[in-house]
C-alpha cells in the first residue's frame, strides 16, 4: 500500500469493515499475515497455470483442468477484489489506484473472453494470457521487501538520474569518437550506431556485431570495458545504501485511517503525513 500514501481511501473506523480492513490491508496481526501468505500462494499458482496453458502438449492433455483452475483462481481474485472495495470508505479511489488496477487486471481477461467472444477476432489470445500474468504484480502488496525496495528506489531516484545522465554523456561522446576513428568501413555507419556500440560495451553485454578494427579503436574499447565495470557498481551501491537505511529503521504496516500513509512507528500518536490521530496499534498481542 506504499503507492497509496497520498490516496485517502478511507480506513473504516469500527465494526466488521475495520476488522476486514486490518486483515486485508495490514499485516501486523497473525490473521493479516496468514491472509498475505495465502494470497501469495494463490498468485503464484495462478501464474503457473497461465504459463502451463501456453505449452502446447500440456494444454492438449489438460485443457479442461487448466480451464477449471483458471476459473477457480478468477473467482478467488474476484472475491478478494470485492472484499477490498467493501472495507474502504472510498472504494472508487481504490479502483483507480495502482493496486486497484492490478487487481482488476487479475480478473478482467477471463470475464472478457467469456462475455465478448468476438474479442478473439480483435485480440490475440496471448494478450489475455499476458494480462493474467500481471497477477504477479499483486505480490508487491503482500511482501514487505518489495515495499522496502520501492522506498529505496524512490529515495535514490535523484542520484540515479544524475548517474544515468553522466553515462548518457559518456556514451554519446565515445560513440561519436568511435564514428570518427573507425568510420562506416568498419561497421560504424552512423553516430546512433556507434552510440549503440558504446552502450553494449559499457554495460559489458558486447554482442560482437560491431567491433573496432583499428588499434586506436581497440584502445578506446578497452577503456570503455574497464569503465563499464566501475559504472555498474554505482547504482548498486546507491540503492543498497538506501535499503540498508530502510532496513535499520523500525517498520510496521500501521496505516493512517484517513490518508492511508503506511509505516508509522509503533508508538506514534499522529500521522506523519496528514496529522490525524492514529488508532490503536493492532499487532500480534491483540490478535485472537
Amino acid at each position: 500500500m506504499s503507492n497509496l500514501t497520498t490516496e485517502a481511501l478511507g480506513k473504516p473506523l469500527n465494526g466488521w469493515r475495520l476488522q476486514l480492513y486490518i486483515i486485508i490491508f495490514e499485516a501486523d496481526t497473525r490473521a493479516g499475515r496468514r491472509f498475505d501468505q495465502v494470497l501469495i500462494a494463490v498468485i503464484l499458482a495462478s501464474v503457473a497455470v497461465v504459463m502451463a496453458d501456453s505449452v502446447g502438449h500440456i494444454n492438449d492433455r489438460f485443457h479442461g483442468w487448466l480451464t477449471l483452475a483458471e476459473w477457480f483462481f478468477t473467482l478467488l481474485f474476484t472475491l478478494e477484489y470485492a472484499a477490498r472495495l467493501s472495507c474502504v470508505r472510498h472504494p472508487w479511489r481504490y479502483v483507480f489506484s495502482f493496486y486497484g488496477i492490478v487487481d482488476l487486471l487479475a480478473v478482467l481477461p477471463t470475464y472478457l473472453a467469456l462475455l465478448v467472444p468476438e474479442v478473439g477476432v480483435l485480440i490475440d489470445v496471448r494478450i489475455l494470457r499476458l494480462l493474467r500474468v500481471f497477477r504477479v504484480f499483486k505480490l508487491s502488496a503482500y511482501v514487505s521487501e518489495y515495499r522496502m525496495l520501492g522506498q529505496a528506489l524512490r529515495a535514490s531516484k535523484r542520484k540515479i538520474m544524475v548517474f544515468l545522465t553522466a553515462v548518457l554523456m559518456i556514451v554519446l561522446v565515445v560513440g561519436t569518437l568511435m564514428y570518427v576513428v573507425e568510420g562506416p568501413a568498419n561497421g560504424y555507419t552512423s553516430i546512433p550506431t556507434s552510440v549503440y556500440w558504446a552502450i553494449t560495451t559499457m554495460t559489458t553485454v558486447g554482442f560482437g556485431d560491431i567491433t573496432p578494427k583499428t588499434d586506436l579503436g581497440r584502445l578506446i574499447a578497452s577503456a570503455m570495458m574497464l569503465l563499464g565495470w566501475g559504472t555498474l557498481a554505482v547504482p548498486t551501491g546507491i540503492v543498497t545504501a538506501e535499503m540498508a537505511y530502510a532496513r535499520n529503521a523500525p517498520s510496521t504496516t500501521r496505516t493512517c485511517q484517513e490518508c492511508l500513509t503506511e509505516g508509522h512507528m509503533p508508538d506514534a500518536n499522529f500521522c506523519r503525513h496528514c496529522g490525524v490521530r492514529l488508532p490503536a496499534y493492532a499487532n500480534d498481542a491483540d490478535a485472537p
